[in-house]
């Protein structure tokens, strides 16, 4: 199976500081790399991380504040630099289309390369790409200004082939593309094998859902549910919980409730505020609500496995 894992670039919010920068993953899923928000300094710490830009087939801006695109232009601008030729594809608000013509206009900087805009929508969920491999969804959040989360999730896997049952069944080779659609299969003697004999279970399908700048909105729960991952901002902790209205964001107690009510497998925490030196507070108030909680840190890649409920 292709890897399934995303590496966290920035999981700060606002500011950059010494500590935190600001938002930015790298999903790596069916065979593609998809960049998520790009805040200032994202290619910076891509290289620092050792990815190759190049290699970037999609980028997900989940909305217009600075510190989830800031650092869009001067990535894209690398990438021609580099001599990027392969299309690049930026799903995002359509008035980002708008901010990066103007900004190439007045630098009078040509990209040489495609890039095919598609456009998410702030008032419904939608599909806005897919391969054999993969589905991606964009789903409305509640934040100051339109914003959007994405869900990444796999299509179903085909079945697995028993070697072994094929040989003690005398299955010919050309039966196997039917076995793996779940067909049964024919024998050298003409004699029908049924399906479940010959195979063993398809591995599950994996998701990840990423859960930008949000105040605490059950809407999003029909959109996740049951994922095998769920990323959710948590800027503030409870004592802040006027705060984070006010700025429509969440606290580290509403991620957990929501990861909770959406059944998710595991919960990743992010987007925290400059005034948390460290994040200890952010696993004590969310794991007695969602025990399977864990803080997003800088550098470091996180598995996405299918877990058993």
């Amino acid at each position: 199976m292709h890897d399934f894992e995303v590496t966290i670039l920035g999981c700060g919010s606002a500011t950059p500081s010494l500590l935190r920068n600001p938002s930015a993953q790298l999903l790596n899923a069916a065979g593609h790399y998809f960049l998520i928000d790009c805040g200032e300094g994202t290619q910076i710490q891509l290289r620092r991380n050792n990815i190759k830009i190049q290699r970037i087939s999609h980028i997900f801006i989940s909305h217009l504040h600075g510190d989830h695109y800031l650092g869009l232009l001067g990535l894209l601008q690398t990438m021609h630099l580099l001599g990027r030729k392969t299309k690049l594809t930026l799903i995002c608000p359509p008035e980002l289309k708008e901010i990066l013509d103007l900004q190439n206009k007045h630098s009078q900087t040509t990209i040489t390369y495609e890039i095919e805009y598609v456009f998410t929508s702030p008032k419904q969920a939608q599909l806005v790409w897919e391969d054999e491999k993969i589905t991606i969804k964009s789903f409305p959040l509640r934040h100051r200004i339109n914003c959007t989360g994405f869900l990444f999730k796999e299509k179903p896997h085909l079945k697995n082939i028993s070697k072994e049952k094929l040989t003690q069944f005398n299955i010919s080779v050309s039966e196997i593309n039917k076995l793996r659609l779940g067909l049964d299969a024919i024998d050298e003697k003409g004699k029908t094998i049924a399906n479940d004999e010959l195979t063993l279970p398809a591995q599950p399908q994996r998701s990840y859902a990423y859960c930008s700048d949000t105040n605490y909105y059950e809407d999003i729960i029909e959109h996740i549910k049951e994922v095998n991952l769920v990323y959710h901002e948590a800027t503030f902790l409870e004592a802040e919980l006027e705060r984070a209205k006010k700025t429509f964001h969440s606290t580290a107690k509403q991620a957990a409730t929501i990861a909770s009510k959406a059944e998710a497998k595991q919960l990743l925490l992010g987007h925290f505020s400059a005034r948390y030196g460290n994040t200890d507070g952010f696993i004590e108030e969310a794991k007695p609500i969602f025990e399977n909680t864990l803080v997003a840190q800088e550098g470091v890649t996180y598995q996405i496995v299918s877990i058993n409920t």
